[in-house]
This record gives C-alpha cells, structure tokens and sequence, in this order.
C-alpha cells in the first residue's frame, strides 16, 4: 500500500467532530490549535533504548542508505524530539464525518469557482502541458490541492525533520515514520530542500499537496525546470508532482473517475461494491441513470458506489477512482475529491440521494463492529470508524438478516444483532 494511502488517512482525521465543524472551509491546517491537550508516552518501541542510543542506530541506516556525512551532519541538528507533535497525534479523533457533512463542506461553491479560475486562466499553460505528457486533467489535481491545502494557503508550520524524527522514535509507528525519515535525507540530499525549508504538517507532510517525504521523493517533479524538486514553493512542481502521483497509480488518459447517478428502488444492493465491476450498458437495464450529461458512449466497467447506502447520494464509479483511493483510501476523502473534480468540470451539485440518511454515532458504530464480529465478520478494529472492513462486514450481515445489502451500517442492522 503507498504511503501516502496507509498516512493521510489517519492525519485526515486529526481533529475530533467538534473541533472540525469549528474550523474555517479550508483544509486541515498542522498549525490550527488542538480542542484538549491529550498527553501520552514519548518513547520508543524497545522501551530501554534511550533516544540517543535510537538515534546512533538511525545514523547508521542512513548512512548504509546512501545517505552521505555530508548529508548526514547538515540535518542532525533537526533531528529533535518534539512532544507537541505526541499531544496532536494521541489527540486524533475518529473521522467520523458522513459523506454529506464532509463533502457540504469541503466542496463549497466558492472553493468550485476558484478552483475553476485556476484552471482556466492562472495556470491553463501548465495544466495544459500535463495533461499532454501525464494524460491526467486538471480537474482531479486541482481537488486534491483544493482539499489539502486549500490551493497552497495552508500548508503547515511545523519543522518537518522533527516532527517524523518523533514520530519514528515514539513507540505507536515507527515502523512507517522511520522509511520517512530517510527519504527526507534523500530529498535534501537530492538538492531539493534545505533542512530549514522543510516545513509543513505535524504528521510529516509537505507543500500544497501534503505529500510525505517517500511521495516526495518518488513522485517529484521538477516542473518548473530550476534543477530541483520545491514542492513547498514551486506551484509547477507541485501540480506536475500531482499529476506524476495519479499517473503511477494507474490513471488512464481519456478515461472518467466518477459520476453522480439516480438508481432505483429495486436495485439489487449487493451489486454495490467496489469490488464489482460492471459495464455501463448493465448498470442502465438494471435502471441506474445520470443526474446530468450521458454515460459514456464506451461501455466502460463501473463500480455503483453508495458512500452512505441506498438512501443516499449514487455513483458511478469508473477505473480511474481507483487512482483517488490510490492518494488517499479514506472512502469519504476519496469520494469528494473524486466529486469535487466533476464539479470542477461543470457538474452540478449533489442530489443528495433518495431519503434521509440516520448514521450512527461512534459509539454505535463500535457496537456494532463488535456485534458482527461475534458472528465471525470481520470488521477490522473495533474502532467506530467506517472503513471497507467494516462495510464488508456489513453487507454480510445485512444479507444474513435478509436486509438490502448496500453494506452502509443502520439502526435497524444495529437492533437486529443486539437481538
């Protein structure tokens, strides 16, 4: 899984419920004031290593990853530790945020005509040379800047070295900050970054399109031709970077992502998944149709995805969704970046589905994974968020009990395994 998937999903949801719908409609900002200070334990995983022992270890690898001593003293005096940085990650609330709540407000109308500005006048020469040499439109790499950084307005203040440096030595996941650390060795190494430009999100993301540093460094570009890759800076780089990311995970030139659908009562629910493809041509004689415009003239294969069940919003959803999935696997995230580019395209607002949606609060939630747990479903961590396991898990219990399997969990499944 890239890193960027297994990361952004849990630094999306840094904030508690409360505290996001107090924020201003930008993206997440590192620098925005936690609702409670949470203190937890700073130490390493091997409980009797110092940091200091910790960090002898961390020279050699470096240095047995082609990491130079040159390299290696210019960035040492940033490798500190930094307790903020625990506070905010032991401060991590569950994302909890149906579809509509987050999707109403991340992709406001404002942020739309913006976004479209963006594309059509400041930076039409650049968007039309990548389309040209990566075959990925504007559209979906201006939603991601959009969703991340709110077009590079917020983009952190955090040193970045530090705070994955605290990351890596703290004992909940070194594991996956400490190839991080490394590769933000490799960028300076590389001539990108200084160690004081490095500056960005708590969690070790960088620039207008919070990549972390094996993103970074794997999918920079160096749009603007200047002899390095400035994604904290370089607004070319930064969009081509973007653009270079989609294109490794699979976006195919020419091709749609998604788009908004009305289906029927009667469908068959348990069509519903991502994991099920069809061809347009089925999906039509099963009755599903568009909100605006056509279906592709080309039968493609789509997946109907319902982020919150049958009741509410539709989609379509074609390969190049699974290119979103591939920036981020949050399916909430993912679905309103993917929406958020059609609008950028023209598309209307959301219909909004076909009735009321009731979700279940975290504690429900949890109840509910342990329940279906105990059936032998596996749901993932019992964690009291919707994530594929639990959706999963969901369907094959609302199938049990002879439910319309749309795999989004409801009171009614809830009262049904308590009985």
């Amino acid at each position: 899984m890239n890193t960027k998937n297994l990361l952004k999903v849990n630094f999306l949801g840094l904030l508690s419920l409360q505290f996001i719908l107090q924020l201003p409609q930008t993206a997440f900002s590192a620098n925005t004031p936690l609702p409670n200070k949470v203190t937890g334990p700073l130490v390493a995983c091997e409980k009797d290593m110092s940091f200091k022992a910790w960090l002898e270890g961390l020279k050699q690898e470096a240095l047995a990853s082609g990491i130079t001593p040159a390299t290696l003293n210019s960035v040492l005096p940033y490798l500190k530790l930094d307790s903020s940085v625990i506070q905010r990650d032991r401060s991590q609330g569950v994302f909890q945020q149906p579809f509509l709540q987050f999707s109403d407000r991340m992709v406001s109308a404002s942020r739309v005509t913006r976004g479209m500005s963006l594309i059509k006048t400041t930076h039409k020469e650049i968007f039309a040379r990548i389309e040209k040499e990566f075959g990925v439109p504007a559209e979906p790499i201006v939603a991601f800047w959009g969703l991340e950084s709110d077009f590079g307005a917020f983009t952190g203040k955090f040193p970045i070295l530090s705070a994955i440096t605290t990351l890596a030595y703290d004992c909940r996941r070194p594991d996956m900050f400490r190839p991080q650390l490394i590769d933000a060795m490799k960028i300076i190494q590389r001539g990108d970054l200084r160690p004081e430009e490095m500056i960005g999100n708590w969690a070790g993301e960088l620039g207008g399109t919070q990549f972390m540093a094996s993103d970074y460094f794997e999918s920079g570009v160096d749009y603007d031709r200047d002899g390095r890759v400035n994604l904290v800076k370089s607004v070319p780089d930064t969009l081509g970077s973007a653009a270079q990311f989609l294109a490794n995970h699979g976006w195919v030139r020419g091709e749609p992502w998604l788009q908004e659908v009305r289906v029927p009562t009667n469908l068959k629910w348990e069509e519903a998944d991502l994991t099920i493809q069809h061809p347009v041509s089925q999906w039509q004689q099963w009755g599903v149709k568009t909100i605006n415009g056509s279906l592709p003239t080309k039968d493609l294969k789509a997946s109907l995805l319902l982020p919150m069940g049958r009741l509410g919003p539709a989609f379509l959803a074609y390969q190049n969704f699974h290119a979103f999935l591939g920036w981020n696997s949050s399916m909430v995230y993912s679905t309103t970046a993917a929406f958020m580019a059609t609008r950028l395209t023209g598309a209307p607002a959301l219909f909004r589905g076909n009735g009321n949606v009731q979700s279940l609060t975290p504690d429900q939630m949890m109840e509910l994974q342990t329940l279906v747990a105990k059936l032998g479903y596996d749901p993932g961590p019992i964690d009291g968020k919707l994530g594929n396991g639990t959706r999963t898990a969901v369907k094959k219990a609302q199938l049990l009990f002879g439910l319309p399997a749309d795999s989004y969990p409801s009171i009614e499944l809830l009262q049904r395994l308590k009985r």
